[in-house]
């Protein structure tokens, strides 16, 4: 119970669905967390728990799509945690939408949660975690970013340029002489709160349940802590040797 014993991490979107499941999963084994999050007080909730249970955890307000926001965070990471040894980025939102009908506004509002706010995070994680001499940076993208959906171009779009964002940082990094690794982690359709949003906007829920299942050659939808598990081990040292890699969680969606 203490893979990640001493490290400090920071876990974007932390205050449900995967995020949170991440805090929790990392805390339990030995990290700091400090979770990020726009929505305080189901933030505030998660590291409530957390502190109750006699383990060391901070929330901060945070926007990803705001370059001084990722300033602010870090910082403050730094200060009260003296290193930055992991961070999550998880922070994103999706929507139905074809290329066609997708609005301009849509398309660029979603690329500044899922895309610039990964940008964002390696971009000042690299600084911070140079100067402990190590670190782990898992980018959440999906099974989106690995096959297209007609009725998701800028999701599509979003969780495809993190994979290949992750790639080139993951390259930077180790030719730069760093050891820091950067992953991305592919998960399928999992149960959290936009995903059951999703189900209910669609006026269908049960039936579209079903059939997001189906789609699974397991039967069944993922669970949070599914995707946790994963992030735990890119962030261990455990996968020391692993940069520039793709991490799929999916059920076998992909390999049909």
């Amino acid at each position: 119970m203490a893979r990640v014993a001493g490290k400090v991490a920071v876990i974007t979107g932390g205050a449900m669905g995967i995020g949170r499941a991440c805090a929790e999963l990392l805390s339990a084994e030995g990290a700091t967390v400090v979770v990020s999050d726009v929505d305080t007080a189901a933030g505030q909730a998660v590291v409530d728990q957390l502190v109750s249970l006699g383990r060391p955890a901070t929330f901060l307000e945070h926007d990803v799509s705001r370059e001084d926001e990722w300033q602010r965070v870090i910082d403050e990471c730094i200060r009260a945690h003296e290193r930055l040894d992991i961070l999550v980025n998880n922070a994103g939102v999706g929507w139905f939408g074809d290329v066609e009908h997708t609005s301009l506004d849509d398309w660029r509002r979603l690329l500044s949660i899922n895309l610039d706010g990964v940008f964002l995070g390696i971009k000042h994680a690299i600084p911070a975690m140079r100067v402990g001499g190590s670190g782990s940076i898992i980018n959440l993208s999906s099974i989106e970013g690995l096959v297209g959906d007609p009725a998701l171009a800028a999701y599509n779009a979003s969780k495809g340029a993190v994979r290949l964002l992750t790639k080139s940082a993951a390259l930077y990094c180790a030719r730069n002489g760093t050891r820091i690794r950067v992953n991305s982690v592919h998960p399928g359709y999992i149960w959290t709160p936009m995903v059951h949003h999703a189900t209910e906007a669609s006026g269908h829920a049960d039936e579209m349940r079903r059939h997001l299942e189906s789609l699974h050659p397991v039967g069944h939808l993922g669970e949070p802590k599914d995707i946790a598990y994963g992030v735990l081990y890119l962030a261990s040292d455990e996968a020391s040797f692993v940069t520039g890699s793709e991490l799929v969680i999916d059920g076998g969606y992909t390999a049909q």
